[in-house]
């Protein structure tokens, strides 16, 4: 009578769990940090600072049509008025550059909530600052506000005439590519390759 009252002892930590085998441990969300948040903004901020610090300098210094060497014939400072994008295309469509360049800031700054690595960080900052330093010139410069000529005065051989902007959205699509390739996502979590 005693055997009745008496329970056998679990012999496995899954014992009385509705599953028979433990299943795998789930990785742990992904931290949403405002590091990155901060990371982008501070990026953003002096890649906007050094764009428009140097354009100021090119036009107070710089004559149209008078190119300037800095390392030989490997820089030059040239200053032109671009009305276009780059490669000075689109010279007709200013108002809707302008559209595309905002809209890409908004996009920038809407997706920095979900931003959980250094390298997304970098390249957002990089894009935001360089996308709103041409849409300044767009909006504020001659001729008229939508209509504003972008400066540029940075030029190296078999290349087109640019400016720090151009060069931040180029290195921000470069380092999208390598975080893309790395198989980094926005929020900083890795694809699992097969």
């Amino acid at each position: 009578m005693g055997d009745a009252d008496t329970t056998e002892p679990a012999d496995d930590p899954s014992a009385g769990s509705p599953s028979s085998s433990p299943s795998p441990p789930s990785p742990p969300p992904p931290v949403r940090s405002w590091k990155w948040m901060g990371l982008f903004g501070a990026v953003g901020v002096v890649i906007l600072l050094l764009d428009q610090v140097t354009k100021a300098l090119a036009l107070a210094h710089l004559t149209p049509g008078e190119p300037v060497n800095v390392v030989g014939s490997l820089l030059k400072f040239n200053l032109i008025r671009n009305p276009g994008a780059a490669f000075s295309l689109g010279t007709g469509y200013t108002p809707y550059i302008s559209a595309i360049q905002i809209t890409v800031a908004i996009g920038v700054v809407y997706l920095s909530r979900r931003l959980g690595s250094v390298g997304w960080a970098v390249a957002f900052g990089l894009l935001f600052g360089g996308a709103v330093g041409n849409i300044i010139d767009r909006i504020f410069r001659e001729p008229s506000a939508f209509h504003g000529h972008v400066v540029d005065f940075l030029q190296t051989p078999h290349w087109a005439i640019f400016n720090v902007a151009d060069m931040a959205v180029t290195s921000a699509a470069i380092l999208l590519v390598i975080q893309t390739l790395r198989g980094v996502k926005l929020d900083g979590t890795r694809e699992q390759r097969k």
